[in-house]
This record gives C-alpha cells, structure tokens and sequence, in this order.
C-alpha cells in the first residue's frame, strides 16, 4: 500500500515535470498580432497546465505555469518582472478553468470555465499592468514611457485587455478539440493516476 501511494507520488511528480517541459517548448513557438504590441505574444503553453489540472486538480496546473516559468528563467529566456507576470497571468487563467471542469466535468463546464478564465485573465492583468507590472518595468527597465499615465493607460487599454481576450480565446479553441480527443484518457488517469 505505501510503495504504491509512493509510485503514484512519484508518477504525478514526473507527469508535472514533463507537461511543465512540454509547456516551455510551446512557449517559444509564440507569435505576435500584427495590431497589438510587439512584446505581446501568443503561445500555447497553457495547454499541458489545462492537462494537468485536468487530471489532478487546480494546483496541478498552477505547478507546470511555474515549472515552465522557472525553466524560462533558468535558460536565462526573460527577465523577473516579464517571469511574474507570465505566471500571474498562467495562474488566472487555468485556475478558474479547471475549477469549474472539477465541479462539473463537462465539455459545456470547459466552454463555461474558459469564458471565465480568459475575462478573469484579461481583467486581473489589465489591472496588475497598470498597478504593478508597468510601473515596475517604467523604474527597473528602463521603459521611461511608462511613467506617463496616459501612455500606461493606452498600453493597458488597447494593447494588455485585447490581448488577453484574444489569447483566451484562441487557446479555447486549440484546448476544446484536444479534449475531446484526449477525454477518455484525461479520465482514465482520474480515475488511476498510478496506472
């Protein structure tokens, strides 16, 4: 029985690793929107944090956002302050998404719960932007620009909150077909995640 809870342990610790690995692979194959910011860009590496939250639960998730994030910084691939905010906006993302699948564990309740994650994403960052992150890249990076409350306010307005939306929106429509051909599985390592 104890070599068996220590297998699943186990077996969970190398599924996170790996998903956090795949994570920081899809974050590289990312792309700007031609319209938005260039430092704006989209990628999928929410995607094994969905996964994972899936089969385990929210913190599974929030575990391969940090994973990826740590690996990122660690190869020396971004700056603290653009590491934060990439796990802040990971975070509210795939939390409340994986939440609601867990209270109802549909594809409508996935439908449901990233419409909530993208709006909690694109409003907690558009907020954190204007508060936090912007200020802090105007002081420690230099961005004198971002000093200047209109500028932070455009950014924020017309660059971070259509971001955001359209970021949720594209991962949605990646995730939900890759659910459904993933389902069975998904809910076979529910049911044994030791197997």
């Amino acid at each position: 029985m104890q070599s068996n809870i220590q297998s699943s342990k186990l077996l969970k610790m190398i599924i996170l690793a790996l998903l956090g690995t795949i994570s920081l692979v899809l974050f590289f194959l990312n792309f700007p929107l031609p319209f938005l910011p260039p430092f704006l860009k989209i990628d999928f590496s929410e995607v094994p944090a969905l996964i994972a939250s899936f089969i385990f639960s929210p913190i599974a998730g929030v575990i391969v956002v940090g994973i990826k994030n740590l690996l990122y910084l660690a190869i020396g691939g971004g700056e603290p302050v653009g590491v934060a905010a990439n796990f802040l906006s990971g975070l509210l993302f795939v939390v409340p998404i994986a939440v609601i699948y867990h209270k109802y564990k549909s594809v409508k309740s996935i439908l449901s719960g990233l419409v909530v994650g993208t709006i909690v994403m694109a409003i907690a960052m558009s907020v954190l932007n204007y508060l936090v992150i912007l200020p802090v890249y105007a002081w420690f990076m230099g961005m004198e620009e971002m000093k200047i409350e209109a500028v932070k306010r455009v950014t924020v307005l017309y660059g971070v909150f259509p971001f955001n939306l359209i970021k949720g929106v594209v991962i949605g429509m990646l995730f939900i077909p890759l659910f459904v051909k993933m389902r069975s599985w998904i809910e076979q390592k529910q049911a044994k995640p030791a197997s």
